[in-house]
This record gives C-alpha cells, sequence and structure tokens, in this order.
C-alpha cells in the first residue's frame, strides 16, 4: 500500500487518451457483502516495523536478504485466518500475492524471489484460496504493479535506491521487460488457483513527476485489463491500474459522502488498518477500538461504500492477540446486527448528526453513534413507519405522537418540526458499540418530499 493517505494512489490518474475494454462483470456480492479482510504478509513481517521498511530505510537487496533467509511462517493457518474473517462478519479477502518488495508468495515460474526458495519452500496463495473457499469467502488478491526488487523496474522516487547516484547510474532498465513480467504474473495468478473475484492492483502515481511517474502506459494497462476480462470476465478490479475500475479505493480515511463520478455514484471501497500500518508492526500500538472500526463500516455503507479492513500477521503466520480481540469484538455486534449492514445501502431519508441510516427494501435501520434521553427525533419519517424494534433482542421501541404546533412546555414534550417521528427509547443503552433500530416502513419506495 502507498505509505500514507495522502499519496497519489488515493486518487489515481486517467489520462483522457487511455481506455479500458468496455466490460460489466456483475457487482452484486460486493455490494451485498459490504464488509471484507485485507491480509498483508510477506518478508517485512519478520521487520515487524512497517512494510515500507525497505523504502523507509532505503535497504538495498542485500541488505533485505535477511528476511528472505528467514522466512520460515511456521505457524501459518489460512483456515484459522478465513474462520476468524467470517466470524467478524466479513465475506471476502485479499492476499498480498506480491507487494512493492517484488516477494512472491506463490511458486511463480517467472522469478526466484519467491517463497518456494525460502526455508518455508511451499507456495501460501493456494492453502489461502482453498481456505477461503472452504468458509464460503470471496477470494481476492493482491498485486503490486511496483516492483523493487526486478532488475527492470526504473529506480524511480519510490525505489528504496533512489538516493544512491551511483546505483541509479549503473541501472541500465527498461520498463517494457518489467512489463511483460507483471503480465506474466498476473496470468499465473488467474489460472493456477481457479476462480478468483477480486483483484486490487497497487499504485498507478503518474502525477507524481517528483516519484518520475509510472501510469496506465508504463503498466500497458489496457493489455492488462483485457487479459483479465479473457481469463476471468467475472473478476472485479479495482482502480489503481491508472485506468477506471469496477470500484474506487479510498485509503485511510472516510468519504464524506457518496462517491461520485460526472455527478453518478460510483461503487467504493475504503480500505483501512488497524493501526496505521498495513504489515505487521511489533511496536505500533496505535490500534483503533472495536466501536470506532464499527462505526467505520456502518458510516461507509450508509454512503454507499464498503470497508476493506487490514490485518497484518507476524512472521510465523500467526493473527497477533489485540487483531483477535478486535475481530471477535466486530463480529460479536455483525452477529446480532448484520442484517443492518449486508445487502444495505444508503436511504434516501436524512439522519440525525448523530445517526446513521443504512437501508434495504422495507427496513431502515438506525445506527445510533450516541445515545440520547428517552426521544430520538427522526425527520420525515412520521407516519411513514408501521414498528421499530431495538435490532439487538427485537423489542419494540413505542412511536410517539408530537402536535407540531405545540411549544415544549414544563413537562410536554413539543417544538419538532412538522413530519418528524419521535421514538421513546430506553434510558438504557442497549450493551452494544453501536446500538441499531430497525424500523418497517409501509412505503418502502416512496421518496421523501422536499
Amino acid at each position: 500500500m502507498p505509505p500514507n493517505p495522502d499519496s497519489p494512489a488515493a486518487s489515481p490518474s486517467v489520462p483522457a487518451t487511455t481506455t479500458a475494454p468496455t466490460v460489466a462483470p456483475d457487482t452484486t456480492w460486493f455490494t451485498t457483502d459490504r464488509f471484507g479482510m485485507f491480509i498483508h504478509w510477506g518478508l517485512y513481517s519478520l521487520a515487524a516495523r512497517h512494510e515500507w521498511v525497505k523504502n523507509r530505510e532505503k535497504l538495498t537487496d542485500e541488505q533485505y536478504q535477511v528476511y528472505f533467509d528467514h522466512f520460515d511462517p511456521d505457524r501459518y493457518d489460512p483456515a484459522q485466518w478465513a474462520g476468524a474473517a467470517r466470524a467478524a462478519g466479513m465475506r471476502y479477502v485479499v492476499l498480498t500475492a506480491k507487494h512493492h518488495d517484488g516477494f512472491c508468495l506463490w511458486d511463480s515460474a517467472l522469478t526466484e524471489y519467491k517463497v518456494t526458495n525460502t526455508p518455508h519452500g511451499r507456495d501460501l496463495v493456494g492453502p489461502f484460496v482453498e481456505a477461503c473457499r472452504a468458509e464460503g469467502l470471496k477470494v481476492g488478491l493482491y498485486y503490486s504493479l511496483i516492483d523493487w526488487h526486478h532488475p527492470s523496474f526504473p529506480v524511480d522516487g519510490t525505489h528504496p535506491q533512489r538516493d544512491d547516484e551511483e546505483f541509479r547510474a549503473a541501472a541500465d532498465r527498461d520498463i517494457r521487460d518489467y512489463q511483460r513480467y507483471l503480465h506474466g504474473q498476473v496470468r499465473e495468478l488467474l489460472t493456477s488457483f481457479g476462480r478468483v473475484d477480486y483483484l486490487f492492483f497497487d499504485f498507478s502515481y503518474a502525477d507524481g513527476s517528483w516519484w518520475g511517474g509510472k501510469g496506465p502506459d508504463d503498466w500497458d494497462s489496457p493489455k492488462l485489463l483485457e487479459t483479465i476480462r479473457e481469463l476471468q470476465p467475472h473478476v472485479l478490479v479495482n482502480d489503481r491500474t491508472g485506468l477506471p475500475g469496477d470500484f474506487v479505493t479510498p485509503e485511510q480515511y472516510q468519504p464524506s459522502g457518496p462517491m461520485t463520478e460526472d455527478g453518478r455514484p460510483v461503487l467504493w471501497e475504503a480500505c483501512q488498518t488497524l493501526n496505521g500500518s498495513w504489515g505487521y508492526d511489533r511496536d505500533n500500538l496505535d490500534h483503533k477500538s472495536a466501536d470506532l472500526l464499527i462505526r467505520m463500516l456502518v458510516d461507509g455503507v450508509s454512503k454507499g461504500g464498503n470497508l476493506l479492513l487490514n490485518v497484518g500477521p507476524t512472521g510465523r503466520g500467526d493473527l497477533d492477540p489485540c487483531t483477535v480481540a478486535v475481530l471477535g469484538e466486530i463480529g460479536r455486534w455483525m452477529d446480532l446486527h448484520e442484517r443492518s449492514v449486508r445487502g444495505c445501502g444508503p436511504s434516501p431519508y436524512t439522519a440525525p448528526t448523530e445517526c446513521r441510516y443504512t437501508q434495504r427494501g422495507d427496513r431502515l435501520y438506525v445506527h445510533l453513534f450516541a445515545w440520547p434521553l428517552r426521544h430520538l427525533h427522526l425527520p420525515g419519517l412520521a407516519g411513514r413507519v408501521r414498528y421499530a424494534q431495538l435490532l439487538n433482542d427485537a423489542s419494540e421501541i413505542t412511536q410517539v405522537h408530537i402536535d407540531p404546533d405545540r411549544p415544549a412546555l414544563n413537562t410536554e414534550m413539543g417544538g419538532q418540526p412538522a413530519g418528524t417521528l419521535t421514538l421513546q427509547i430506553p434510558v438504557q443503552r442497549p450493551d452494544t458499540p453501536v446500538p441499531v433500530i430497525e424500523l418497517y416502513l409501509d412505503t418502502p419506495d416512496e421518496r421523501p418530499q422536499g
């Protein structure tokens, strides 16, 4: 992943003169599932200080080799990963088959820089794919367009040896050779492991002149996408090849509203970390809480988006205890509130400030980010709700009639605008990070007036 949320990958360049093949794969599963797991794992997990460690510390191939020589994840158990994802309410998982350091987690025929040449000696992608399928999860693979190890990848501003003038001067690098390698490896991934549902490419930076700039011409993205569509036409592809993809990928920030292009909504997925690092970062303790992550998930769905939440397994292949704990908490919330997320999207109604609405058909879900005292006022919903209940236990929530012309006086409530639905809620907030009220609408297809 890019080193920070302000990187060019967050807003990829799309040259006007270059277009992608016109293909429309089915995105129904993507907009239904809403929640996935990202897994960043590779040699950098042994360094345990961020997946960009080679870049940040300007390590040479020789210095970085120590991780290759000692990579032996003896506790690798993809079934455990897949089980943790499913228990957390995730329905697809995306694994970094190759990150920017160029190390491959599968037995690629195109390089010696691969897991089968490490002490571990065995392919890691195949077991991952099988474990996901066994849990009924969609399979996603990440492939870095950048490669700091390949001898033909130009030494640009992303490269660890960018400041080594002698190294740069000696490098005779033809990106067309790397381009053939890139295409060949993507072909391998799409022909070696059966059905793949999702591809995450990372990343183009054509506008980054200070980095040397790489974009669709450098990757030959039109041909790359054409090959993907020929091999697996159903696969969803992100937007980071420098061409429009099937969905856009805001990174490390929550969009302030539905994402659009030329005024039209587009599919989107926020990719987020647990602690700001994608790879395992032993000493980084800046972990997000489960309730914050649940609010991020709900906030995204209310704006038509997905959440791809990253984990970074250790060098031995374990999910660290903090990750396991937070996934468990999210899973407990999802177990009771899944139907307010799965298959839901934005509502045409406007939620109060401390709430988020999601909707599916005649069900409107009110997610309360703050718990008010006894009454919740929902503008525009008066006369539109036939029944209301707390989702966690299906206990009824009473609707209160308030005369819109009556002022608020002493113990008599009033002062609400016409059309406001008032709900009487318990004083005690349900013991859950984000309480949800499920509203059964009388007219699910009706749009609010005004």
